[in-house]
């Protein structure tokens, strides 16, 4: 049955239903004496070879006349290539007043002159005409007035055209494919499926180009339904669905908001052939369904997604896009670790910051990984950050400049104390900042909303749940201190006392205590204030003298004026007041601290646990292993999340749980070096493993408890089953080795898999220790980084700043600091300079406190006289000094 011809085609000539030929009858005045068989012949001769050649009276043509049409059909397809149409026609007529009727050929020149014109009309009324004298198109023809309908998106009329085609016996597929391809390429899509199914659901079978264009196409305007139901008309057609087609339906699926439609395309993928096997893009894709879902929690699912295209690494890497995407999933689930580690791999990439700003949309990953860094007090990966920004020629985002509750950006906003706003040597004017800020009108955001209400924190704003909580980074720079101590603790209680070298068994007791103390860190003295009631006047008239209130009066007004005083600051959100703790100084042991620098963490070093698993470098080691109390280990060491470690512990934990029942122990504790004699003759105590999956059937959880577990070990020892393993890890290492489950040709790092080289160097570099010189030279590196990428710090930014290098003290950065300010437009009150100019002076920083008088008269900002005649004292008194002292 035909395809086409339901469509109507109302100017096709009765000629072409009666007549085959192609050639028009002329009728003659003279009989011929050639018979009709052969005339017939000689008319399909001259069919074939293009225009008629017979003249007006039916004879063969002349050599002169064949000729003249040669001249006139050469003209006329000059003019057909240069697009002009008229001179087309003029030349048709010519030959028509030369006694030359134009042919099939002649025709198309004229109807190709008003295809390339782009004129449709022009181009049917050529067709029209040439049906009404009686000639047959070429197929030429009609390809021609496919190609120019499809361009124009007249779909209807290129249906006509392949009717037409269809019922004079010509081969309508190429033509198809032509209208089709023009549809899609000139944005009709609609019309293009419309001809395409119908087409192809009639048995015209496309080429592999426009199967690949239409899915393409389809899938960038998600319309997955046509999408997938041309790649099943592709499959009936005998060529299968590869990755590229998969992955143009993934593209599509992964902005429905259901990931588990693009997850199940995935996993036909994963576990199909390998002409369909998923590749870096598709986990792109899969990702990107993840991370940009908006129900339920999906970061443990990228996980997932993220282990499988590591342990697929030969075939498949990431790539720039794969790195942002992870970079924004971690980052928006707040797994602020985990989104360093990527962000340290996408910096390696050219315009990687650019990838991920995404041009701030989907809430913009960029800013939100700033802002992220920033109330975590990360400091040294933010100035890492805004390095790779400059080094992309990305500038910084406004969502990343956001202003926190105490008007501070991210360039000092980490910087202690947090909740308070900086001193800026004047008084705030507090009602001209509320109208300014929108408080008449109602614009202004609401930081301590209704009674009920959630706070309205509009950097909670990107993030999935809420952003991160605030730490200063002299916070931070303790934590990373205590977990990094906490590893080499781990360490030393692994590989016990030989990893010190030749020590004594003190020595190692020293350094295992000096390690307890460093992760315990600091004794925290208890920031809360002593009850007002039990306070006495003295210790009254303290509180009330720090905040500035008047202190006097009997004990009774002292009293209710503390008592009231805390009630405006609880309601105000400002911390209480509380006496001064001095900081103990930490005593330094130079022989522990050498001692504790020889304990080599070996994180990432694939060649080092390949040889622990085969049983080399344990002589002098393991047989020396030193455990821990399970109650010490408990108070000293936490579990950490972000590891990759697996520690066997739970074969001991049951022993010692085992031990209890049986015997209580009722001795006193001795004495360290006899405890460490006692414990170096207990059991070997398992190895610690990294990155690799040692046992099958990992993963299915057991919850029973440690005792059944026990217990049902003890079952298994005389079992044949062949998932059992020894106890004890170097007889289960032999025993896997004995059956070939594991191999240390699978033991691999994210070094080895992805080219992470860097990584392993920042996992066993020792933090470098907070100090208030450090966290200056740090704001002052990333107020510059920030300005130079085209954000603006507030004055608050430059007055914490300089108020932190005033605790420090250092007078080396007073002046750039100020220099930096003054040019942003901002001045500070005089009471500030004054204490600046003062503390120059006091540390006998002459030169320091003269130029800033100097860049303070530079910016027009008027120096009291007071604060001159300081200054030129000062520079007198050195001067006759260093006088006095050459003489």
């Amino acid at each position: 049955m035909s395809l086409f011809l339901r469509t109507p085609f109302p100017f096709i000539s009765p000629v072409l239903s009666k007549s085959q030929t192609g050639v028009v009858p002329i009728r003659s005045a003279m009989s011929s004496p050639e018979k009709k068989t052969r005339r017939k012949k000689q008319q399909r001769r001259q069919q074939k070879h293009g225009d008629s050649l017979l003249s007006t009276n039916g004879s063969v043509v002349s050599a002169a006349e064949q000729g003249l049409r040669l001249i006139f059909m050469e003209e006329l397809m000059q003019h057909a290539r240069n697009r002009d149409a008229p001179r087309v026609n003029d030349v048709i007529y010519d030959m028509i007043a030369a006694g030359l009727s134009p042919g099939p050929r002649s025709f198309h020149g004229l109807v190709v002159a008003y295809t390339l014109n782009g004129d449709h009309e022009g181009a049917m009324h050529s067709l029209k005409r040439e049906l009404s004298a009686g000639v047959r198109p070429l197929h030429e023809t009609l390809i021609a007035l496919a190609r120019l309908f499809g361009a124009k998106g007249l779909a209807t009329k290129g249906l006509e055209i392949l009717a037409a085609m269809e019922k004079i016996n010509y081969d309508i597929r190429q033509a198809w494919l032509i209208l089709v391809e023009e549809l899609v390429r000139n944005r009709y899509l609609e019309d293009a499926n419309k001809v395409f199914l119908r087409g192809a659901k009639g048995g015209l079978r496309a080429t592999d180009k426009i199967y690949d264009l239409m899915i393409a196409e389809d899938c960038k305007a998600g319309d997955h339904s046509n999408a997938l139901e041309i790649a099943y008309e592709m499959e009936a057609a005998g060529r299968m669905a590869t990755t590229f087609h998969f992955n143009h339906l993934l593209s599509c699926q992964a902005t429905c908001g259901i990931p588990e439609v693009a997850f199940a395309t995935f996993e036909n993928m994963e576990y199909g052939e390998d002409y369909m096997k998923p590749d870096t893009e598709t986990y792109n894709w899969v990702i990107q369904a993840y991370t940009r879902a908006e129900s339920y929690d999906r970061v443990q699912d990228v996980a997932e997604l993220l282990g499988m295209m590591v342990e697929d690494h030969k075939r498949l890497q990431p790539n720039v896009k794969t790195y942002a995407l992870l970079v924004e999933c971690f980052t928006k689930y707040c797994v602020v670790t985990e989104a360093i580690r990527h962000f340290r791999a996408l910096q390696n990439c050219e315009g990687g910051t650019k990838v991920l700003h995404n041009e701030g949309n989907f809430g913009d990953p960029l800013s939100l990984y700033l802002r992220a860094l920033c109330r975590e007090g990360r400091i040294i990966e933010l100035l890492e950050a805004l390095e790779a920004m400059a080094k992309d020629n990305q500038p910084v985002p406004p969502r990343a400049m956001i202003l926190s509750r105490k008007y501070r950006t991210l360039v000092s906003s980490w910087i202690e104390p947090l909740q308070e706003e900086a001193e800026l040597g004047y008084e705030i004017d507090y009602i001209a900042r509320y109208i300014s800020e929108g408080g008449l009108t109602g614009e202004r955001k609401r930081w301590v909303p209704r009674r009920g209400k959630t706070p309205l924190d509009p950097d909670a704003v990107g993030f999935i749940y809420s952003n991160p909580m605030e730490t200063s980074f002299k916070q931070r720079c303790l934590e990373d201190g205590k977990k990094y101590h906490r590893k080499l603790l781990r360490t030393l209680q692994n590989e016990g006392p030989a990893v010190l070298g030749d020590v004594s068994e003190s020595d190692y007791v020293r350094v295992e205590e000096r390690l307890k103390k460093l992760i315990k860190g600091p004794e925290q003295h208890v920031l809360k204030p002593k009850a007002a009631s039990k306070m006495v006047v003295s210790e009254l008239k303290e509180e009330l003298d720090a905040q500035g209130l008047p202190t006097d009066g009997t004990r009774n007004v002292l009293y209710q004026r503390v008592q009231k005083a805390r009630r405006i600051n609880r309601s105000r959100g400002r911390p209480l007041w509380v006496p001064p703790v001095e900081e103990e100084e930490e005593e330094v042991d130079e022989e522990v601290d050498e001692l504790i620098s020889r304990i080599k963490l070996e994180e990432g070093n694939t060649e080092f646990w390949k040889r622990r698993f085969l049983g080399e470098g344990l002589n002098g080691r393991h047989d020396k292993a030193v455990e821990m109390d399970e109650s010490e280990l408990s108070d000293v060491l936490d579990d950490d999340v972000t590891d990759v470690e697996y520690v066997a512990k739970d074969e001991e934990a049951d022993g010692e749980a085992d031990e209890e029942e049986e015997v209580e122990q009722a001795e006193p504790e001795s004495q360290d070096v006899d405890r460490v004699k006692e414990k170096l003759v207990e059991a070997k105590k398992p190895l610690q493993m990294i990155g690799v999956q040692l046992l099958k059937d990992s993963d299915q959880t057991t919850t029973t408890s440690k005792r059944s577990m026990k217990r049902s070990s003890r079952m298994v020892e005389d079992d044949d089953d062949e998932d059992w393993f020894p106890e004890d890890p170097f007889e289960a290492f032999k025993e896997m080795r004995k059956r070939k489950v594991f191999d240390v040709s699978d033991m691999y790092t994210i070094a080895d898999a992805w080219g992470w080289t860097w990584e392993r160097e920042i996992k066993n570099r020792p933090p470098q220790k907070w100090s208030q010189e450090w966290e200056v030279e740090l704001a002052i590196q990333i107020m510059l980084k920030v300005i130079e990428l085209g954000g603006t710090p507030t004055i608050g930014d430059c007055a914490v700043i300089i108020r932190a290098a005033i605790r420090a003290p250092l007078p080396s950065a007073f002046l750039k600091i100020l220099q930096k300010t003054h040019s942003l437009g901002y001045v500070f009150g005089s009471p500030l300079y004054d204490e600046i100019i003062s503390l120059c002076l006091d540390l006998g920083e002459l030169d320091a406190a003269v130029a800033i008088v100097a860049d303070m008269e530079t910016a027009g900002i008027a120096v009291p006289d007071q604060t001159l005649d300081r200054v030129i004292t000062a520079r007198q008194t050195g001067e006759t000094s260093v006088d006095d002292a050459s003489s």
